[in-house]
Parts: structure tokens; C-alpha cells; sequence
């Protein structure tokens, strides 16, 4: 097997995703227009996406990464409308998408017109992550379409092979296909139920951090095939799991909080640039397949499904926020600032993404000795409904949101609540501390005991200073100013801990623990820059 086009699509897709990092332009969308550019370039081998693959494989894991990023407590609060979206949402788009496909397309067999709208009904998780943490969207938005991204793969897949069942002709009643789509939903949210305490009982109790993070690359793996294999949603189960380990992440010891989050964003981040590129790449193969069907037929044929895609989102976003402050006094009070921005913006986030593709690569070539009906047009509609949306949409979002005038997070407020909980915190820990001190058996040399009253304080100190004035010559807060600082004096450290390790003062292994723990102050004196 030839690992080259492997590496190369890795190490390209990864090389402009940095570069992104570095433009206005969200990465999803840079990698798409690399892979489309790419994909006719000499030399550039053709890479087909396989959904044996991506769906067990690739999925999983970003699929993971995305529910323990999110908050339990924050989609529980807004479970309403995230169940809106992403079960209603989606079985509505699969109908609306289809019957419209079915009247457009002469030909094309209502079946094989439902196929189409379940594959391209779920807007993409990673894509919607991360346009909407670059663009940093109020928490609410961002929580329910997070929360949408996360449950409506599960939706779409099940309407997907109800709609295949009914297309290749095997009888599928809509008695049928209700059994079906609850057997996946519940049995999957019941494998994740039962997987979740046994997995968070291994993760605090083996005491290796590189075990633990073995395991923690598993689980996403672990609980997508044991769904799958009981004909259940290996996406509920996967998002049941994280979000449970994710709420209590707190349980496990620091170590392996630190290389576990390490491993998942640079996991994440090499998937997510090679899901994106992938998209582009996929070019040549659709159209190779598109066969009779003329080019401008097919691009009038695109264009009527993409704006049926987009339309069908507002015409269900807007009743789905409204309606029920109509029929609810109680959630009038309880949603009482809510006006019609926020649902043009919830409306114009639905990015479509790699599992729709997938999905759409995944309809057999045959059925019963026949055709899959318009099997290559359906794949031709899937692609360019992928790039028009995640195109037309994810750059004209940005603008939208501007010109809506949407408030981004509240940074000042943010800063307030995390310097009052600090406050609480090292409160109580002063407190412990001074009862710790009093005892003869923790007795210390009083500089020591003033170090660990002076870290209490620095903590404490830290975030109200980022709230106060700033430097008039370097624009930064004092807490800015003391993390720059020692940064440097650490830097100082670290230089001559390798000039005594060249002059053979010290061995390797004494400078490789020297530096592990130059690296722990620095991660706790450095506030880690995101973005």
C-alpha cells in the first residue's frame, strides 16, 4: 500500500489549515477551495472518499472532541431547541428537500429524491464548531447549534436508510420506518447510558496517564461500534459518552488532563483539515460519474436544491423559535430577549459538511440486479450543496452577523465571573491551608509556607488585574505584564539548563526533568492564547 498520497493529504491539508489560522477566512473554508484547486493539479493523485471509513473512523473522534468541548448543563438548558433542529429539523428537510427534488428533476423517483434530502438534511458538526467558535457568537447560538450538529447526524443517518430501504425496494412501511428510526435513536442513547460509568471508572482509575489516554482515544470508538453492532446510533451513543465524561473531566487527575487535551486537539485539527480538503478533492470523481446528464441541466438542477436547502431551513427556524413563545406564557418569560436576528443567524449556519458526502458515497451501485436510480446525479447534488453552502454561507455569515448588529460574548462579564469564582476559590483554600499549617505533621519553614500563601494570592490577584488598567506604553493589563515576564525569566532558565547539558554537566534525562517542570510553570504563569 502506498502511504505517500496518505501523508500528503495530511500534511497539505494540515499546512493550509496553519495558514488559515493566519486570514479572516474560517479554515473549512480555505481547505475546500485548496481541495478544489488541487484536485486537477498534475501529479495530485485521486482521492475517493470512502465511507466505510469516514463514518466508523473519522466521525467518532470529532464527533467526541465536539461533545466534551460542549457544556451538559448548557444543552440541557436549551434542549428545546436543539431537539428542534436536530430531530425535527432534519426529518423535515428530508421530506421538503426530496418532494421538491422529486418536482425539479424530471425522472428521478420520489425514493431516490428522499435519499437525496436525508443526506444532505444535517448540518456539518465540525463545520458549524468552527465557524462558530472563530466567529465568537453569543453563548445560546453557539450551545444549540453545537447541539444541533451534535444529535442530527444520528437523525439523518436513520432517515437515510429508511429512505434507501424504500428506494432499492424492500417493503418499507412508515410503521416501519417510526420503529426504526426509534430503535437507532432510543438503542443508541441506552448504549451510551450503559458504556458511560464503566469507561469513567477506568479513565480515574488506571493510573498511568499514557493508559488513560490510550483509553481515551478508544472510547469514541469503543461506543460507536457497540451501537452500530446492535443496530443502534453510534452518534448518540458517542455524544452520550462525551458528554458525560466531559462534565466530569474534573475527576481526573491533572496529568491526564493535560496530555489528553493535547492529543484531542491535535487529533481533531489533523482530521478536520483532511475531512475539509477531502470535500474539494472529490471534484473529479463526481463529475467522471455525472454521465448523461448535461452540464447546465445539472448546474440548474444544483442550484434548485441548494436554495430549496436554504429556504427549507428558514421556513422550519423561525416557526421552531416562535411558535412555542406563542402557545408558552413560561417560556416568553423565560426567553424574553429573544428577536428575529437570532434565528436569521441560526438559519443561515446550516453548513453542510463531510458526513453528507459520505453518506451520499455510500448508496450501493445496484440493487437487485438494477441501477440505483440517478445514483450519480444524487452524488453531483450532495457535492455541490456541500461547497455552495459551506461557500456561500460561511463567508457571507461574518458579514451577516455584523450587519445584524449580533453581540459577541460578553468578555468583560466573563472576566467578572471567573474573577469572583478565583475569589471564592482561593478563599477556601487559604482557609485549608491555615488549618493545614496549624498542624505539627505539615509544619514548614516559614518561606515556604509565605510561597504557598503568595501562589493563593497570585491567583487570586491574576484575573481582577485583567479587569483594571492598562499599561499606557504596551497596552497590556498587569496580569499581562507578570505573564510576559515570566515567560522570559523561564526562558532564561530553560537556556542554561541545555548549555550544562551540552557541556556535559547534566545527562539528558536530569534536563528532560528539569524542562517538564519549566513547562508546568509556564503553562500555569502563561495563559493559553486560543483563537
Amino acid at each position: 500500500m502506498d502511504a505517500l498520497p496518505l501523508v500528503a493529504l495530511v500534511a497539505g491539508s494540515a499546512a493550509v489549515a496553519g495558514a488559515a489560522r493566519r486570514t479572516p477566512v474560517p479554515a473549512p473554508l480555505l481547505l475546500v477551495a485548496a481541495g478544489l484547486a488541487a484536485a486537477y493539479l498534475p501529479g495530485v493523485p485521486e482521492y475517493t472518499l470512502d465511507p466505510d471509513v469516514v463514518l466508523p473512523l473519522v466521525l467518532p473522534p470529532l464527533l467526541y472532541t465536539a461533545a466534551v468541548d460542549s457544556s451538559y448543563l448548557d444543552l440541557r438548558a436549551n434542549l428545546r431547541p436543539v431537539a428542534l433542529l436536530s430531530v425535527g429539523y432534519v426529518l423535515f428537510a428530508t421530506l421538503a428537500v426530496g418532494w421538491l427534488a422529486y418536482l425539479v428533476v424530471p425522472d428521478l423517483p420520489l425514493t431516490a429524491a428522499l435519499v437525496l434530502g436525508a443526506v444532505v438534511a444535517p448540518p456539518d458538526a465540525v463545520a458549524a464548531t468552527a465557524i462558530a467558535r472563530r466567529l465568537g457568537l453569543p453563548g445560546r447560538i453557539t450551545t444549540v447549534l453545537q447541539g444541533e450538529s451534535l444529535v442530527n447526524d444520528a437523525t439523518a443517518i436513520t432517515a437515510y436508510k429508511v429512505a434507501l430501504a424504500a428506494a432499492v425496494g424492500e417493503g418499507v412501511s412508515w410503521a416501519g420506518g417510526v420503529a426504526e428510526f426509534a430503535l437507532a435513536s432510543v438503542g443508541g442513547i441506552v448504549v451510551g447510558l450503559v458504556l458511560m460509568v464503566p469507561l469513567h471508572w477506568l479513565r480515574t482509575h488506571l493510573r498511568e496517564a499514557l493508559l488513560q489516554n490510550t483509553l481515551s482515544l478508544l472510547i469514541p470508538f469503543i461506543a460507536y461500534a457497540a451501537a452500530e453492532r446492535v443496530h443502534a446510533s453510534g452518534v448518540l451513543a458517542v455524544v452520550v459518552v462525551a458528554l458525560y465524561l466531559g462534565h466530569r473531566n474534573w475527576q481526573v487527575d491533572f496529568a491526564t488532563r493535560l496530555q489528553e487535551e493535547a492529543v484531542r486537539k491535535m487529533v481533531s485539527f489533523i482530521l478536520e483539515s483532511a475531512v475539509f480538503a477531502l470535500i474539494g478533492l472529490q471534484l473529479p470523481v463526481v463529475l467522471r460519474g455525472l454521465g448523461a446528464y448535461g452540464g447546465w441541466e445539472a448546474a440548474w438542477y444544483a442550484l434548485a436544491v441548494f436554495a430549496a436547502v436554504v429556504a427549507m431551513r428558514f421556513v422550519w427556524v423561525f416557526p421552531a423559535t416562535f411558535l412555542p413563545r406563542v402557545l408558552s406564557s413560561r417560556i416568553r418569560a423565560r426567553e424574553s430577549d429573544t428577536n428575529w436576528t437570532a434565528p436569521v443567524v441560526v438559519g443561515w449556519a446550516g453548513m453542510r459538511g463531510v458526513v453528507s458526502l459520505a453518506i451520499a458515497f455510500s448508496i450501493p451501485l445496484t440493487s437487485h440486479g438494477r441501477d440505483f436510480p440517478a445514483r450519480n446525479l444524487v452524488l453531483f447534488l450532495t457535492f455541490t450543496t456541500v461547497i455552495a453552502t459551506l461557500v456561500v454561507q460561511g463567508l457571507s455569515l461574518p458579514p451577516l452577523i455584523r450587519l445584524l448588529r449580533i453581540p459577541g460574548r460578553d468578555t468583560h462579564a466573563e472576566t467578572l465571573a471567573e474573577a469572583q469564582a478565583q475569589n471564592e476559590a482561593s478563599q477556601a483554600s487559604e482557609e485549608l491551608l491555615d488549618r493545614l499549617l496549624t498542624d505539627e505533621s505539615n509544619a514548614l519553614p516559614q518561606p515556604l509556607a509565605d510561597r504557598l500563601r503568595a501562589v493563593l494570592e497570585r491567583r487570586r490577584n491574576a484575573v481582577w488585574e485583567r479587569l483594571g488598567t492598562v499599561n499606557e506604553v504596551t497596552g497590556e493589563t498587569a496580569d499581562d505584564t507578570y505573564r510576559r515576564l515570566a515567560r522570559n525569566v523561564i526562558e532564561a532558565e530553560r537556556t542554561v539548563f541545555v548549555e550544562l547539558r551540552d557541556r556535559r554537566r547534566i545527562d539528558d534525562e536530569l534536563l528532560r526533568t528539569l524542562l517538564r517542570r519549566l513547562d508546568l510553570e509556564e503553562a500555569a504563569a502563561y495563559r493559553e492564547e486560543t483563537g
